[in-house]
């Protein structure tokens, strides 16, 4: 077997330019066909860490939940507001959460001076909404029980703000105007990052009371974000959730929810629900250029026994076998379609690498895939979409063109 190895590869080492055209093919369709399978497992990890990643154990509870088509969502409009007497009653009657924070969002342009940041996500939450999400305080405070009873006209603002507008200052105890409210700042949030190539950074939190008297309105519902106590218990604390809001609103047993409730393991299965046949084809296609490569290698061998008639003769006539023959070509086209795709695996690791070091691959996808869309899942109480209360301004962009298609709560 060792004599025949060496062989072929002298075989192979003396047509070098034949052997390299029969690799080419192998080579781009296994770079390929890894490149799509390294994307759609980033992609899978970026909507996971990224979008999916509610909190620990956290699952939300809102007014819409997961819609799909134009009918639900139509449907869903006439479906009762989340009130705080509700919240207030979820928050005391639970028995298998920790705790549960609620917010309520809309937005507006910030000033500081003659400093304008506008469509910032103006957030009116709990305080204890940054223990439920898990987000971290790069200076000052966050907000507490005190500013929340007595409505206090204070602000904890994003990493974006305080770039633009506190550059070389200390943004504590400034005083920054939303709308027609000015707030005081009393700390900063840590940087999240960007999430479908827009930024996580550019917000506003004000105290739930707060917002309720400055920028509530009628059409206000809730939105909650309640935290299991453990991992094993979130199936059983929604099961809780949705029994007490059924039966606080009095709906018969066969009556559908009036309101949604939606956890990481939905926002996925979503994403793969909808990028599932995307994805197939994807590979599917890329697959079939290693067929195609394979033929290729095919052609060649027959091609090379036809030429190599008088060489295979003089095997014979010193005792070689016809299995002796065969083995040899076998080799030949096993040595070429393993030094393709050891290639191929290298150039697609090169790419990707590559890929990395110029940017957060997760990002760079998501850019590209910006104006497509049909992916993006939202939380959302209204049109404008309640997603960048509690995921930034993930998704934006995409909420008008992708309605019918898009997740809400």
């Amino acid at each position: 077997m060792g004599e025949t190895l060496r062989l072929a590869i002298d075989s192979l080492r003396a047509h070098k330019l034949r052997s390299f055209l029969t690799l080419l093919g192998v080579i781009l369709a296994v770079t390929t066909l890894v490149a799509v399978m390294s994307v759609v497992a980033g992609l899978n990890f970026y909507v996971a860490d990224r979008i999916a990643n509610l909190g620990a154990n956290v699952y939300v509870i809102s007014r819409f939940g997961i819609i799909t088509s134009e009918d639900a969502w139509v449907k869903a409009q006439k479906r009762p507001l989340i009130t705080r007497e509700e919240y207030d009653g979820l928050k005391e009657g639970m028995r298998t959460t920790s705790q549960m924070a609620a917010l309520l969002d809309t937005s507006s342009d910030v000033r500081f001076g003659n400093t304008l940041q506008e469509d910032v996500n103006i957030l009116g939450v709990t305080p204890n909404y940054i223990e439920v999400r898990n987000l971290s305080v790069a200076a000052g405070r966050f907000l507490t029980e005190a500013d929340e009873t007595h409505h206090s006209a204070v602000c904890f603002i994003g990493a974006d703000l305080a770039k633009k507008f506190f550059y070389n200052l200390d943004p504590i105890g400034k005083t920054v105007r939303a709308g027609n409210h000015s707030y005081e700042v009393i700390g900063v949030a840590a940087v999240i990052g960007s999430a479908l190539g827009q930024s996580q950074d550019n917000f506003l939190f004000i105290p739930l009371g707060t917002y309720g008297k400055e920028w509530g309105t009628q059409r206000d519902s809730l939105v909650l974000f309640a935290q299991a106590q453990n991992a094993e218990m979130i199936p059983a604390s929604e099961d809780e959730a949705r029994m007490l809001l059924r039966a606080w609103r009095h709906l018969p047993w066969e009556a559908e929810d009036s309101f949604g409730v939606v956890g990481s393991e939905s926002i996925m299965s979503l994403w793969k629900q909808l990028t599932a046949n995307l994805f197939a084809v994807a590979v599917s296609l890329t697959a079939v250029f290693l067929v195609v490569g394979g033929i290729v290698i095919m052609n060649i061998m027959l091609a090379s026994v036809t030429e190599r008639t008088r060489e295979i003769g003089l095997r014979r006539s010193l005792g070689a076998r016809k299995k002796h023959i065969v083995l040899q070509f076998v080799t030949e086209s096993a040595v070429l379609a393993a030094t393709g795709g050891l290639m191929g695996i290298g150039l697609a690791y090169a790419l990707v690498a590559a890929a990395a070091d110029a940017d957060e691959l997760g990002d760079s996808v998501a850019e590209r895939l910006h104006g497509s869309g049909p992916f993006l899942w939202n939380l959302s109480g209204d049109a404008r979409g309640e997603t960048r209360s509690y995921r930034g301004a993930a998704g934006g962009r995409l909420r008008t063109a992708w309605r019918k298609h898009t997740a809400k709560i």
